[in-house]
């Protein structure tokens, strides 16, 4: 009575809602689960309910269980019990139930099946997998659905992981009767033996232990199958999280074993197909020491560890003393090694477990699922759960202390692949299929329909879902924990240590299904930082600027300097008439000034930097500061040099030559100013077309920032360069380096000429000293500091500032102050009286007079010298003509001198007396 009137109670929970008919098939509510009614010949059996109450209802509640029944000798083929799901839906409804006639074992034609299981050796797993595949076969053989006409029957041996042993039994299980239709191995090496002799035998190899990734080589084991994932199957996890946490680069240190070697293959293939770089890979045999400093010196971040426990722990000792753990690192180890491991004293190293303890904090590990998560039924129709239970009843000793328990679900799901493979290959009992019994090591016909079969299983297991890839290797989840937790602060402060009360464990975080690829993450994951490190240092590109006061300062002085030029120009050219201008050679003048404004303007340009302009505009503002400097250079040097130039060229002509210094043409200096100017364009707007400047960015070492901080700063500097700069630079530079060196030799030559045609050559000798010194000391120094933007400006546009400055107030301020001081209106006898500009030009025109004075008596003394010798060769003929009529006369006794007539030679004497008088 208490239960009817529950169920009248619950009435309204199961009653069908209006409308909905009286179909026979399941439909989804949120109500529950439609009734299902019972096969032919068959029942089924509600728990908790009798036949009245199951009348009067047509829903049953979620989660509740049905359990099919047969009648008599008949039994049920398909899922024996169904559960009612949250989405209305029964399990397994697209297996039907029903009830056959059970066909006696002795009917049944046997298949056998050669199997090694490892009891002992280097990993005992046959202790549990052996137990699990009996389990196994008696399952698979209970079912008629499976292999109706056949029983499948085991041949097993002890393997003891030792392939020598294995070839033993292996020759044992291929040369005695009865014919195996396939081998089980366990171990990997086992596996690699059996998987390479197989093929000769056209037999099938199913293993249910081995991970090594050298297996899933299909040219050299063409038929080798394994419901164990390969150790490769934790990097598809790997790549997976780097993705999810934007990690591009990762490092990784590896044992030099055959197993791992292969398995960092096979991840760097498939970090390069995702777009990641290992930037690091390092390996040892037995002493990690050198390879972990080296991986603190390239600055690995995340880290990807690959070896085996007890090499675990020398790494991570390592790893302390190097201080490659803590917020900045992430390291990536395998997940099968115990949960204690890092606890466990090891005489090989020499770290506390305080010491290990800090350093194995946060790390990852991955392992393969082996064991289904999911409370949902296999095809066995019993969940992982009841499994676990089943088998421990078998065992004979704790299932921890039993070899393989883990990779027990392995082997149970291997007996359901190829039992449902083989009933796919034999037409589940149909005449289409093959028959089995025809089977031998000849014919390989049946071998590949086997092969087929078995490539295209697909089931879902104990151990999860059950499919094959390529290269016959199991697809299964992956497991992603991380070791939380471990330093609890609280039991230092008590002095105890963290272990001893179970502060920190490994934490599931996520799991992988890599044939779906469908990451299923649980938000559990802890970070020391409170967030995922990066993959390295960050580095924040930080330009050097000008410093803006500094920029500033120089502009004010540029633009004052334009402004005094601007003045410069504008009184030369208002005062042009004046003679005393004139005489300056003011058109010259004039260009100087406009050289000077263009060379200043160039400081403008110059200061410009990225603070101020776009990237676009960089190159705009390189060609500017080329153009101006060089075109202020030409006019501004080039109308001094050549005023020099024509003062030079004009005193020290040779003395037949010295009728040119009294005409002064003034377009032949326009003409050099003109030469030097179009030089300049020229190369510049060859330079331009040719190799144009552009924006280059020059980068510094990196530099640390104050706060703790995991970035690094990269100063830049921008820069106007081009890809022949250094040859453009010298072309430049050397023909006006010649010509500032020739300028100061030509003011030096000219220091002391006076001429009335240029009468400020002196200033403007002084204006080139000033220039030419300035440019030589400016040029190699900014050069030399061009990595230092503020020297380097500071250095470049003072030099134009002041040259400029001293260029202007040199040339212009003198003349200037002369015609403000004494006023244009002055005579030009006041100015001959008071200006030393006078003195000088009397001092040349006295010059002038002396010498047309001396060319006058060089005429004379020529007339004179003419005379003389005429007198000479007519007194000479009269002395002749003497002595042929009149003898000489004898010497006179008393010693006097001869007699005769000597006035001519006393008028001649006197004569010649007063020409050398006159010649001296």
């Amino acid at each position: 009575m208490l239960l009817l009137l529950l169920l009248l109670l619950l009435a309204p929970l199961f009653l069908r809602p209006p409308g909905a008919g009286g179909a026979q098939t399941p439909n989804a509510t949120s109500e529950g689960c439609q009734i299902i009614h019972p096969p032919w010949e068959g029942g089924i059996r509600y728990r908790g309910l009798t036949r009245d109450q199951v009348k009067a209802i047509n829903f049953l509640p979620v989660d509740y269980e049905i359990e099919y029944v047969c009648r008599g000798e008949r039994e049920v083929v398909g899922p024996k019990v169904r559960k009612c799901l949250a989405n209305g839906s029964w399990t397994d409804m697209d297996t039907p139930s029903r009830c056959v006639n059970r066909t006696p074992h002795s009917e049944r034609r046997a298949v056998y099946i050669g199997a090694l299981f490892p009891m002992s050796g280097g990993w005992p797993g046959g202790q549990a997998c052996q137990p699990a595949v009996e389990m196994a076969l008696e399952d698979v053989n209970s079912r008629r659905d499976i292999l109706p006409d056949y029983e499948l029957k085991l041949i097993h041996h002890d393997s003891k992981c030792d392939p020598g042993q294995a070839t033993k039994y292996l020759y044992e299980l291929l040369y005695n009767d009865p014919i195996k239709i396939i081998l089980m191995p366990g171990c990997s090496s086992v596996s690699t033996l059996v998987a390479e002799a197989a093929r000769m035998w056209n037999l099938i190899v199913l293993s249910y232990g081995s991970s090594s990734p050298a297996l899933s080589n299909r040219q050299r084991f063409p038929t080798f199958f394994r419901t164990h994932p390969s150790a490769t199957l934790h990097n598809p996890t790997r790549v997976k999280l780097f993705e999810k946490w934007g990690w591009k680069k990762i490092a990784t240190i590896q044992q030099t074993t055959e197993v791992f070697t292969s398995t960092l293959d096979d991840l760097e293939e498939r970090v390069k197909e995702a777009g990641i770089e290992i930037t690091f890979r390092q390996s040892f045999f037995s002493d990690p020491a050198v390879p972990v400093k080296n991986l603190k010196r390239q600055d690995a971040r995340i880290i990807v560890g690959l070896f085996y426990e007890t090499e675990a722990r020398k790494v991570f000792c390592e790893v302390y003393k190097e201080r490659l753990f803590g917020k900045k690192y992430v390291w990536f180890l395998i997940g099968w090694y115990a949960d204690n491991w890092f606890k466990i004293y090891d005489p090989s190293i020499n770290c506390t477990v305080d010491e290990m303890t800090e350093a194995v904090e946060g790390h990852i590990t991955t392992e393969i699922v082996m064991l289904n998560p999911a409370n949902t039924r296999s095809i066995s129709n019993m969940t992982s759960q009841e499994f676990v239970e089943k088998l421990t009843k078998r065992l004979k000793r704790h299932p921890e202390e039993t070899g393989g328990f883990q990779e027990a679900p392995l082997a149970y799901d291997a007996i359901w692949a190829l039992a449902l493979a083989l009933n796919k290959t034999s037409g589940g009992g149909s005449r289409s299929g093959v028959r089995l019994e025809d089977f031998n090591y000849n014919n390989q016909t049946i071998t590949d329909q086997i092969y087929r079969a078995m490539n295209s299983s697909s089931f879902e297991g104990v151990s999860g879902h059950v499919v094959f890839d390529a290269s016959g290797s199991r697809m299964a989840w992956t497991l992603i924990e991380q070791l939380q937790d471990l330093l609890c602060n609280q039991d230092k402060r008590n002095g105890l240590q963290p272990w001893l009360k179970g502060c920190g464990s490994y934490k599931k975080i996520g799991y992988y299904d890599s044939t779906k690829d469908d990451l299923s993450w649980s938000k559990t994951d802890k970070w020391i930082g409170g967030s995922p490190p990066a993959d390295q240092t960050l580095v924040i590109k930080t330009f050097r600027f000008l410093s803006q006061k500094l920029f500033i300062s120089v502009s004010v002085l540029s633009s004052l300097g334009i402004v005094l030029a601007v003045v410069c120009l504008s009184f030369n050219i208002y005062n042009s008439h004046v003679r005393y201008i004139q005489n300056s050679q003011p058109n010259l003048n004039n260009l100087t000034a406009v050289g000077c404004s263009l060379a200043l303007a160039a400081v403008f340009p110059l200061g410009l930097d990225g603070y101020h302009i776009g990237r676009n505009q960089f190159p705009f503002v390189c060609q500017a500061r080329l153009w101006l400097l060089g075109l202020g250079f030409s006019l501004g040097y080039g109308s001094m040099f050549t005023k020099i130039w024509w003062v030079h060229t004009v005193f020290t002509k040779k003395e037949e030559k010295k009728e040119w210094r009294k005409t002064l043409e003034p377009w032949k200096l326009y003409a050099t100013v003109g030469l030097l100017v179009g030089m300049d364009v020229l190369t510049l707007a060859i330079w331009q077309i040719v190799d144009p400047l552009h924006r280059t960015i020059e980068t510094f070492a990196k530099e640390e920032p104050k706060e703790d901080i995991d970035v690094s700063i990269l100063p830049q500097l921008e820069h106007c360069s081009s890809r022949k700069m250094n040859t453009w630079l010298g072309i430049f530079y050397g023909y006006k380096g010649l010509l500032l060196l020739l300028g100061i030799f030509l003011a030096y030559e000219t220091k002391s000429v006076s001429t009335e045609k240029i009468n400020d050559h002196r200033a403007v000798g002084m204006a080139i000293y000033n220039v030419a010194v300035l440019c030589l000391i400016t040029a190699p120094v900014t050069m030399i500091l061009s990595s230092q933007q503020d020297a380097a400006f500071a250095f470049a546009s003072l030099a134009i500032v002041f040259s400029s400055y001293i260029t202007l107030v040199v040339l212009f301020v003198p003349k200037m102050r002369r015609l403000i001081t004494r006023g244009e209106w002055q005579s030009e006898a006041q100015d001959t009286m008071k200006t030393g500009s006078s003195t000088n030009n009397n001092e040349e025109e006295k010059s002038r007079l002396l010498e047309k004075e001396n060319r006058e008596l060089e005429k004379i003394i020529a007339e004179k010298e003419e005379r003389v010798s005429e007198l000479r060769h007519q007194l000479q003929s009269r002395q002749q003509l003497r002595s042929r009529r009149h003898p000489p006369t004898p010497p006179d006794p008393s010693g006097g001198l001869p007699r005769g007539p000597a006035e001519p030679p006393d008028r001649l004497s006197c004569d010649g007396s007063r020409v050398h008088l006159l010649y001296k």
